[in-house]
């Protein structure tokens, strides 16, 4: 049986590229923004994205697969192969804010950065002969060697901190650097247009790129949107298509997303949801108003999936029309789990309390430029199902993430493939389908080692798994750990999330994470935590 390399290899045979281009396929990566685990229809959702839907049907549904627990972190993990902290983002740069650490030189893989020290795809694809592009949210660093365009993008353009208004301007205070929203066009400051809005205009920069670039060449295109992130706001005629929709709650919704899910093979058949407290009476408890509030946010949160959809069939058509949508490979993926957070959290940062409470929270402002919405842990937890909690910790619902891989060709179009995947995958996956060797020295730099390991034996049915059962992956942020050891994973979770000690769970019989079998397998869990200090002292992590 061919290898994915193989077959895209054959694929192209006919195409009209110069031969020096022929074994070589298009790349393109999408990363949404805080999308939960059942947030496209693909995988059990009620939103439409029938443009997912179809590139994920003619693909690989990877539904054990794992990204960081928060943003910046997953996207050094993607763009190096290797874990956060080797990359520089051991702590986002948020937290060193809230600390009040922003001055002062980080210690080594703190440094809130993609650094030097490893190299992106992009720089490897570029030496490879791919011509390279990127539009979106960057968010590894804000000067100008940290630039997309200094770390391999030929053509750039870039949000260079965590978010922004999605209508243009800041998430924050302007007068900081971290929170004002600064666009970069090929490493320049630019400013965006008065009709801006962020999922249609990082695509339409995309599609100039594409069109714009050398034909003789092979390209990898990453397009990393803001949606659905915070704040949450939409178009209005994009809100109106979900009115009513989520009147009956979250915990009618997370119970219909769980039955599609099962329905559609994404979770076993039966499975049991990690346990709510309180979750129903939740709702009940709320009045009436506060219930048309908390729905019309989940509408609002809808609307922006629902238009990275429609962008994403932009791309799909314009790739089409130029005749290149056979030669590529798609892989998408969210960062993390769904977003629990609210503003309390955000309070904490300098200045964002006043900016804050100086939004409008009418009720007919929901959604607009002037308005700063939080989708909260109620509706985060009807996406994250049947996991556990949220973005931001290393349980299955802060880490666990759709994602599909297509390509023309493909074997078992539409298959659920559950092995253990991980963002670190995508790099060495995506270097061998453009049969690129992984080099110890990039750009005359030397460059840490890629701790991925390649999807395609697994894509192409040659392997039964992508990572060997004796393999300890490990993930850790701000103090939350976990290690991987399929079906075993070890976990540590900080206050408030967790007491801070260690529990063990068999994930084939409790993906929910509730039953610590710590005193059953006294040496399994005993050997992971030996992983553990193994990982850490390599990766110097504080502990």
């Amino acid at each position: 049986m061919k290898t994915l390399a193989m077959v895209a290899a054959s694929l192209l045979a006919l195409n009209p590229l110069p031969a020096s281009a022929k074994a070589k396929p298009n790349l393109v990566i999408i990363v949404a923004d805080d999308l939960g685990f059942s947030d496209i229809g693909a995988f059990g959702s009620e939103i439409r994205t029938p443009n997912l839907d179809a590139l994920a049907s003619a693909g690989s549904l990877l539904t054990n697969f794992h990204a960081a627990p928060a943003c910046s972190p997953t996207r050094a993990m993607l763009l190096s192969g290797t874990d956060n902290h080797t990359a520089g983002v051991g702590a986002m740069v948020e937290s060193r804010l809230e600390a009040g650490a922003e001055n002062g030189t980080p210690q080594w893989g703190y440094e809130g950065v993609i650094t030097r020290r490893v190299a992106t795809l992009a720089e490897r694809l570029r030496e490879g002969g791919y011509h390279t592009i990127f539009s979106g949210k960057w968010h590894l660093g804000l000067a100008p060697e940290q630039n997309p365009a200094a770390r391999g993008f030929i053509t750039s353009f870039a949000l260079l901190q965590g978010a922004s208004n999605h209508f243009g301007g800041p998430m924050g205070p302007a007068d900081n650097p971290n929170l004002r929203a600064t666009f970069t066009l090929d490493g320049e400051e630019v400013a965006v247009p008065a009709d801006f809005y962020s999922t249609d205009y990082f695509t339409t920069q995309l599609l100039r790129q594409l069109d714009a670039r050398p034909r003789r060449k092979p390209f990898f295109a990453y397009l990393a949107f803001t949606a659905p992130h915070w704040p949450l706001q939409a178009p209005e005629v994009d809100i109106a298509r979900y009115s009513g929709r989520y009147d009956d709650g979250w915990a009618v919704l997370r119970q219909e997303r769980l039955e599609r899910m099962r329905q559609l093979g994404i979770v076993e058949a039966g499975v049991t949801p990690a346990r709510i407290e309180g979750y129903a009476e939740a709702w009940d408890r709320l009045t009436p108003e506060q219930k048309r509030v908390e729905a019309r946010k989940m509408e609002i949160f809808a609307a922006m999936v629902d238009r990275m959809d429609r962008n994403v069939g932009r791309l799909v058509n314009h790739l089409k029309h130029s005749g290149e949508f056979e030669r590529t490979i798609f892989v998408f993926v969210s960062d993390n789990g769904p977003a629990g957070e609210g503003a309390d959290r955000f309070a904490r940062l300098p200045g964002m309390a006043a900016f804050l409470a100086a939004s409008d929270t009418r009720y007919a402002a929901m959604g607009s430029k002037s308005s700063m919405l939080f989708l909260g842990r109620y509706w985060a937890q009807a996406a994250s199902a049947p996991y556990r909690l949220f973005k931001g910790v290393t349980t299955e619902g802060g880490t666990r993430v759709p994602a599909f891989v297509t390509f023309a060709g493909a074997p078992q179009k539409g298959a659920r493939r559950s092995a253990f995947a991980s963002i670190m995958d995508i790099a060495p996956t995506l270097l061998e389908a453009a049969s690129l060797p992984i080099e110890p020295i990039v750009e005359g730099r030397d460059v840490a080692p890629v701790r991925g390991r390649s999807m395609l034996p697994y894509l192409a049915n040659l392997s039964r798994y992508i990572h060997p059962a004796d393999e300890a992956i490990t993930i850790e942020l701000h103090g939350h750990r976990a290690v991987r050891q399929e079906p075993w994973k070890l976990l540590l979770l900080n206050r408030p999330a967790g007491d801070g000690t260690w529990a063990l769970y068999n994930l084939n019989n409790d993906p929910a994470e509730e039953n610590d079998l710590s005193a059953d397998f006294p040496e399994r869990r005993r050997s992971m935590i030996e992983a553990w200090h193994r990982f850490a002292a390599e990766t110097k992590i504080a502990e």
